[in-house]
């Protein structure tokens, strides 16, 4: 039955078979890790719920900047609002918890054996490296296709964008660690704004200052919309579901049945909201969070896999600037956290596709795309370790830890964003052509 409703939308039968082994596999090297290491099963599992959920749910930040830009929508771009909110909502829990039982900020720490404040190991300064990181990140995620997580869970779902792109991120990603350390130990590099929120009004002002900044991006973000509906250039947020992504209709007189098609296909074939999407992230970057004491971070393994590469043609890296990747430089990445992690997005994103039954390898692409792909591999590699941080380390896990630097790294990626679009619209296949229509959406006439 399950079979016949896969084969009739088009769908494989034979892969939900293939994703359940890869789930058994991930379940065996889970154990395999906890022999080796108690903790890094914990990294695993992270990974894994990251990456099924955004595929499932079809969510990304890129997507957010680019489907407001293009379709005139903000649907996602509302569900990132409701992630960054609900996210802080809990973390300011969280941090004041351990406040209260002697915590002190990273940057306080003196003594090896006092205890950190969750999350404020994403606490910096909003300096030049920050601006210059988000405005080639936005810039490079428009035109790669996806954001750090995003070309992670992408590559999962075999998007050739994100396999010619994930090269480059990861070759640029050590020098951009170089130039932002280089940067920021300039005079100009130390001018910024560096603040912790609690710091300054408190938790209680922490969390109403956040919540009331998400309020204003929704605000700006429905009047935008709103101009867009008035020009005609408005799209329905669920306009580009396929067919088989869709809900099925119910019928009322048919008795529930769990091994039927029906049950299958809403457990996982059926597209989640953007909004369910936002809530599992969440959860997935919650539980990050007290399992680590460490909020979640994507491209640190990104430098950490440069160093081992360029290792292996005789490079040294001798700089202060690499002293955040020393401990992972001296065991095998396979036991690195953060790498595991980042693995585990990308078989997430391949269950999930696995188990819809709509894995298939997209490498249909011209030289002209292949460029753009890799150059916008290349500019998220320097701009996220510039920053040190892409959309997840210097953006969400900073705004949902009140550092006030993550607001200035948002403001220069949409800016790099809209950059690229006006650039390469209507020449690489990611940044099709941009119109703009004069025409109202609704008539305002008597007829």
């Amino acid at each position: 039955m399950i079979a016949d409703g896969l084969e009739k939308n088009g769908l494989s039968k034979r892969q939900p078979l293939i994703g359940l082994l890869v789930l058994v596999l991930m379940i065996g090297w889970g154990e395999y890790l906890h022999i080796i290491d108690g903790n890094l099963p914990v990294y695993l599992v992270a990974g894994l719920m990251i990456g099924y959920v955004l595929t499932r749910s079809r969510f990304g930040f890129a997507g957010g900047v680019k489907r407001t830009f293009y379709r005139g929508e903000g649907s996602l771009a509302t569900a990132i609002i409701i992630l960054l909110a609900v996210t802080a909502i809990v973390n300011v829990g969280i941090q004041w918890f351990a406040a209260s039982k002697g915590a002190l900020p990273a940057w306080k720490i003196t003594n090896p054996g006092q205890s950190i404040i969750p999350g404020t190991q994403n606490v910096r300064i909003g300096n030049i490296s920050v601006m210059l990181g988000g405005f080639l990140f936005g810039m490079g995620m428009l035109m790669a296709g996806g954001c750090a997580s995003g070309t992670l869970s992408d590559f999962g779902e075999g998007e050739g964008h994100a396999w010619m792109a994930f090269p480059f991120f990861v070759l640029f990603a050590a020098p951009g660690q170089y130039i932002g350390y280089q940067l920021d130990n300039t005079a100009i590099g130390k001018v910024g704004i560096n603040a912790w929120l609690p710091q300054y009004v408190g938790y209680g002002g922490a969390i109403a200052l956040t919540l009331g900044m998400m309020l204003i991006l929704y605000v700006i973000l429905k009047r935008y919309e709103n101009r867009k509906k008035r020009q005609g250039v408005y799209l329905d947020p669920k306009s580009d579901w396929e067919s088989f992504e869709k809900p099925l209709q119910d019928d009322p007189e048919e008795p529930f049945k769990l091994w039927s098609w029906k049950t299958y296909h809403r457990f996982f074939v059926q597209r989640w909201t953007f909004v369910t999407g936002s809530v599992g992230i969440a959860v997935a970057s919650v539980f990050i969070l007290t399992t680590t004491g460490k909020a979640w971070g994507v491209t640190t393994p990104f430098v950490s896999l440069d160093q081992k590469f360029l290792g292996l043609f005789g490079m040294k890296f001798t700089s202060p600037a690499f002293d955040e990747t020393a401990t992972a430089m001296q065991h095998s990445l396979l036991v690195d956290g953060g790498t595991i992690r980042n693995i585990g997005i990308v078989v997430g994103a391949l269950i999930a596709f696995l188990l819809a039954g709509r894995f298939s390898m997209k490498f249909k692409m011209t030289l002209r795309d292949f460029g753009g792909y890799a150059v916008g591999g290349a500019l998220m590699g320097l701009g996220s370790r510039m920053a040190r941080g892409c959309n997840i380390g210097a953006l969400y896990s900073s705004i949902t830890n009140f550092s006030v630097h993550g607001y200035i790294f948002m403001a220069f990626l949409i800016l790099g964003g809209a950059v690229a679009i006006k650039l390469f619209a209507g020449k690489i296949a990611l940044c099709p052509t941009y119109k703009v229509s004069r025409k109202p959406l609704f008539s305002t006439s008597s007829n």
